[in-house]
């Protein structure tokens, strides 16, 4: 008999087939486990599959006795209390790395989108503006990539990748994470500094009580009115109302943001900027991100039914 696994998250069938075919799924779809199976079904459950920002507290993991390991679907942990689970004893496995290429793409995709107006100048072409030769305010020309200083917050393996793909645009790279690294890119000593020596602010920290709203009002008016934000880790790490207020006020240039505080829905004031470029949380999106991911996973879950450690356990240091 295959081994069970209660899927806690909603999550696309088409994420599942593979692991599917190897465990014995027992899929919640995003509904209180307890609503959705007996107390029986969930007393026999040894691991559990979810998405890292659902929320998951101990009152979840009490509902099945038998928990050995929790394992999230890509980098991210933010959602399950992990003292909760370390008093339970029981394991929190992620996909380190897992989609750090894809979700580096996407942050240069909206870096460059927002910069260079694509989607005012895609708007000029289809409306027939261009065609027209009629003026437009939006198709001034820009500063280019060459020189710019792009400062990325947070150095872990999303954000060296976001900083060697920027380097190849002949970019200054700095950057600001909790402790000064053995990488080729100018340390800053505060997210403030940071701000005020960049024009690109890219956003790669994790999520977490230490940078809930860190990036407010006071580091939106350090980046300045040519500096651009992009945030492709958590929407919790910007205070959102600040920013749609520095956008309204000319406050910074724009914004690319591939995350929101309340998934799936974005704050109609962003959506009325066209200098911000919005995407629906597809940094990690990819046919090669969903396979590693998938391969961390059932990585993690063979060790757990092995009585093994988490290959891919969850370091909170």
């Amino acid at each position: 008999m295959p081994d069970k696994v209660l899927i806690y998250s909603r999550f696309p069938k088409a994420m599942m087939v593979r692991i599917g075919q190897r465990f014995e799924l027992m899929d919640a779809a995003g509904k209180p486990p307890s609503e959705v199976f007996t107390a029986e079904q969930l007393s026999g459950v040894r691991a559990m599959i979810t998405a890292g920002g659902t929320p998951l507290g101990g009152a979840v993991m009490d509902k099945m006795p038998s928990l050995g390991a929790i394992v999230c679907y890509g980098t991210g942990y933010d959602g399950v209390d992990l003292a909760a689970a370390a008093q339970r004893k029981i394991a929190v496995g992620h996909s380190p790395g897992a989609n750090a290429s894809s979700v580096a793409d996407i942050a240069v995709t909206l870096m460059l989108a927002v910069t260079r107006r694509l989607l005012p100048a895609d708007d000029y072409v289809r409306s027939g503006s261009w065609s027209q030769a009629k003026p437009s305010p939006m198709m001034r020309p820009q500063p280019g990539m060459r020189g710019r200083r792009v400062g990325v917050y947070g150095m872990g393996e999303i954000g060296r990748k976001i900083a060697s793909h920027v380097a190849a645009f002949e970019t200054e790279v700095g950057y600001f994470s909790r402790s000064k690294l053995d990488v080729p890119y100018q340390y800053r000593p505060s997210l403030e500094a940071l701000a005020e020596w960049c024009s690109v602010l890219m956003i790669a920290v994790r999520a977490g009580a230490d940078t809930d709203h860190v990036v407010d009002a006071k580091i939106l008016q350090k980046l300045g009115k040519d500096g651009y934000l992009v945030n492709i880790s958590r929407g919790s790490v910007i205070d959102q109302q600040a920013l749609v207020a520095a956008l309204a006020d000319e406050s910074i240039a724009g914004a690319g943001l591939d995350v929101f505080e309340n998934e799936p829905h974005a704050p109609d004031a962003l959506t009325a900027f066209s200098n911000v470029v919005l995407t629906p949380h597809i940094g990690g999106h990819t046919l090669e991100s969903h396979v590693a991911m998938q391969n961390c996973v059932m990585a993690n879950l063979e060790a757990c039914f092995a009585g093994k450690p988490l290959p891919y356990e969850v370091r909170d240091t």
